[in-house]
């Protein structure tokens, strides 16, 4: 695994929040898709922090706010100034009299339903999260804030949760904000319409799926507006592209997997893991800023930092274009550190 020295850090826009090429996603440490014991949870972010990461993502959704307790007990004595950690608002959690089944419909099993979410994006939500997050992380400030999947919720975002967020950036009391989300079209407006300083892109800006380039990334560097991509592996079938596999929260097509595969048959041609080229492609665009990628352990993260520097020849690259199966508008990382 490399040094920390390996995990240098890009802007976040123009206020001086920086992640780290390589940032720590939370929603495994809050149990998505399978539980995880605090030990393993716990021992993740320390390995991540060991390999140098410094950037953290977590929100109250992941497991209840499970993930964001966890991060907060996991950084409690690192060097504030070292890291920067970001948040999400958008949903509030609300305690039930009588807690019954688990978080399975959610995407948490084995988690006890204790709360239910509540969508809310007005002003007084805005807040009222970002408090119950600080309580629950132990930290009096986060650096980025992001409104969180506001899909079917847009005008209200706009209107009112993101004039919040102004207002909070303005007090000082959060250093950067921005919106993340599964899509790009309305990432593409706050860019435009709003001054934000970052936005996660999840699943769309992959080795299967370039949906943001687009508009988004284009308009992202205009703006100097940072973006973190998450999901590069699409829900598994970039890690292990197999029929059966999960592609975007679904059961991967057919034609998905074979695609996967292909890809695969390449980079193996290249002495390259699949999961390598993967984590490494969003990098190729000057726009994005960082790279999300999530661990429920530290043997995850240790192979998640050895994949990203993993040496992926140029040679890699301009096979997938000649194959089809990289469009040659797509920018590639231009040598093995991009």
């Amino acid at each position: 695994m490399r040094s920390p020295r390996a995990q240098d850090r890009r802007p976040l826009g123009r206020g001086g929040v920086t992640f780290t090429r390589l940032s720590l996603g939370g929603a495994p440490l809050g149990g998505y898709g399978a539980s995880v014991s605090e030990a393993d949870a716990l021992a993740a972010v320390e390995a991540a922090w060991q390999a140098g990461i410094r950037g953290f993502d977590t929100a109250p959704h992941y497991g209840l706010g499970l993930s964001e307790r966890r991060m907060g007990r996991a950084l409690a004595g690192k060097p504030r100034g070292e890291y920067a950690l970001s948040t999400k608002v958008g949903r509030l959690l609300v305690p039930v009299d009588e807690p019954s089944g688990d978080d399975a419909a959610d995407g948490f099993p084995g988690l006890p339903a204790t709360h239910r979410r509540v969508w809310d994006f007005s002003a007084d939500g805005v807040r009222r999260s970002l408090e119950s997050s600080l309580e629950r992380l132990g930290l009096d400030r986060v650096d980025l804030v992001l409104l969180h999947d506001p899909d079917d919720h847009e005008e209200w975002a706009f209107t009112e949760a993101y004039p919040a967020l102004e207002r909070l950036r303005a007090e000082g009391t959060v250093g950067a904000i921005g919106a993340g989300m599964n899509q790009a079209a309305m990432l593409t407006r706050f860019v435009r319409d709003t001054d934000v300083d970052a936005v996660l892109l999840a699943g769309h800006y992959t080795l299967l799926d370039q949906d943001g380039l687009a508009e988004l990334l284009p308009a992202a560097a205009e703006r100097g507006t940072g973006v973190i991509i998450g999901g590069v592996y699409n829900g598994g079938l970039l890690a292990d592209p197999r029929p059966g596999a999960v592609y975007n929260y679904r059961a991967a097509p057919e034609e998905m997997v074979r695609r996967a595969r292909r890809l695969k048959e390449v980079t193996a041609r290249h002495g390259v893991p699949l999961r390598a080229a993967a984590l490494r492609f969003p990098l190729g665009h000057p726009a994005v800023s960082s790279v999300l990628v999530g661990a429920r352990s530290a043997a995850e993260v240790r192979d998640a930092v050895d994949m990203f520097h993993h040496p992926v020849p140029a040679a890699l690259w301009q096979e997938l274009r000649a194959e089809g199966l990289l469009p040659p508008h797509v920018p590639v990382p231009g040598s093995e550190e991009d």
